[in-house]
């Protein structure tokens, strides 16, 4: 079932029923059926639809941002700066994809050869629910671009937002067989990636769900692309500005109610510094993030998205008090209805502690202290994820030798992991698999045929 429940409140605003199985079947018939037609029209035709959904989603931000507002939870602030960078990703590849599609010639030993470009097919895309519209925009817009069809499964607690996505790509010109939502079930997906009509997925979710879909996708031969979580570290090296720095790092872990998977959830900060940085951070959290309703502009710690969100994080919290970690700041399921959690900031985490190696996925701060720059080092590499990490440090030679280091997907250097439509995204380890956004973003799902002229 596909239900739009208002975490704020703990209301049930609507249910949908599951697609069955013949639902499926023949919205994989679909998109299936439409990839001779959307790859024969011209990319420039393609392009040009792609950026016509980047004008509709400016023109929608509003609504949009107030349909995830309501669906998970998400201030609605951030729900218009996500719709921002939904239009900035549709419209990098729709005025880049003809470029990245072009042939490129390839120097052999002996006479002449070109890379042609091509799509591979129709794809499956399983989206999650954190980011609901910026999650699909990073899948979808490279590929319509190329010329793949999609058939596209939400998480089951955002069918408007997935409605609303579906309306507006169609809205753009994009044909109704190039394109399709389904509401289905996650026990369907197995046998919906066993049909060889789909050649390709995609999924953004849990380190459990990239293994679930990645067994499948093996099993039928199938290409994947993998998004799955992280426990980012964030380097403190050294700072000219503490109350500044502070105040990045938190707005960087709290952002979407710390329910991003390349957040800094681990802070390591070097020694001189780690005292004065963790009693400024607890001082920051407790007074600035206070709970309140999501669709007020004003409110600074809006709730998770489900109550059972909510009362894991809160568990992962308790377990790590128990366990011996200190808490600074917050750490309590806030009274009444909503999926609410109070901003948290926990030390002395240690690798006996379950905190230590597990993704907690909500507004907690993890503050390690780090005696050396080598101990920084290892202690963001003990981790068996890999998304991102941030370096901060007014060397900035020494803090690109240190981002050299880390074993992440990738790295930003006095900033947090953000998203930028031109920059590839991606992990390594147990944070996923292949790329997204920038150039390489459109190669994962191409077909790179070499002609020898």
């Amino acid at each position: 079932m596909y239900s739009v429940t208002n975490p704020a409140t703990g209301e049930l605003v609507e249910e949908i029923p599951n697609a069955t199985d013949e639902e499926v079947r023949a919205a994989i018939d679909r998109v299936h059926g439409g990839f001779a037609a959307w790859r024969a029209r011209p990319i420039a035709e393609r392009a040009a639809i792609v950026l016509r959904a980047a004008e509709l989603f400016a023109e929608r931000a509003d609504e949009l941002a107030a349909v995830m507002t309501l669906e998970m939870g998400k201030r609605i602030n951030e729900g218009r700066g996500e719709v921002g960078v939904v239009v900035d990703i549709f419209r990098y590849y729709g005025e880049q994809g003809p470029q990245l599609l072009a042939d490129e010639p390839i120097p052999i030993r002996s006479g002449e050869a070109v890379l042609t470009k091509e799509p591979i097919g129709a794809l499956l895309g399983v989206m999650p629910w954190n980011f609901p519209a910026y999650q699909v925009a990073r899948f979808v817009a490279p590929n319509l671009v190329l010329g793949n069809t999609i058939l596209l499964k939400h998480a089951s607690i955002c069918p408007r937002s997935a409605a609303a996505i579906e309306s507006v790509l169609r809205d753009a010109g994009v044909p109704s067989d190039a394109y399709v939502n389904v509401f289905a079930s996650s026990r369907q997906v197995p046998w919906m990636l066993a049909d060889p009509r789909l050649v390709g997925v995609s999924l953004t979710g849990s380190e459990q769900a990239g293994i679930s879909v990645a067994a499948e996708a093996g099993r039928n031969l199938k290409r994947c692309v993998l998004e799955l979580g992280g426990s980012d570290p964030l380097i403190v090296l050294d700072t000219a500005d503490l109350d500044e720095t502070v105040k990045v790092t938190a707005t960087a872990r709290m952002r979407n109610c710390g329910q991003s998977c390349n957040a800094p959830k681990r802070m390591i900060v070097l020694g001189e510094l780690y005292d004065e940085f963790v009693d400024r951070l607890a001082k920051r959290v407790a007074e600035y993030y206070v709970p309140g309703d999501p669709a007020d502009p004003s409110t600074t710690l809006p709730p998770l998205a489900t109550i059972a969100a909510a009362d894991e994080v809160a568990a992962q919290v308790e377990t790590a008090i128990r366990e011996g970690a200190t808490l600074r700041a917050g750490g309590r399921r806030v009274p009444g209805p909503g999926a609410y959690l109070e901003a948290t900031v926990l030390t002395d985490v240690t690798p006996e502690m379950a905190a230590y190696h597990e993704e907690i996925f909500g507004p907690v701060v993890l503050v390690f202290r780090a005696e050396t720059e080598e101990e920084a080092i290892a202690l963001a590499n003990d981790t068996p994820f890999g998304l991102g990490a941030s370096v901060f440090g007014t060397d900035r030679e020494r803090a690109v030798r240190v981002a050299r280091q880390i074993e992440a997907g990738m790295v930003y250097l006095n900033k947090s992991g953000g998203s930028e439509a031109d920059l590839p995204f991606g992990g390594i380890k147990r944070s996923g698999i292949g790329r997204e956004l920038g150039p390489l973003g459109i190669e994962e799902f191409m077909n790179k045929k070499p002609i020898r002229l």
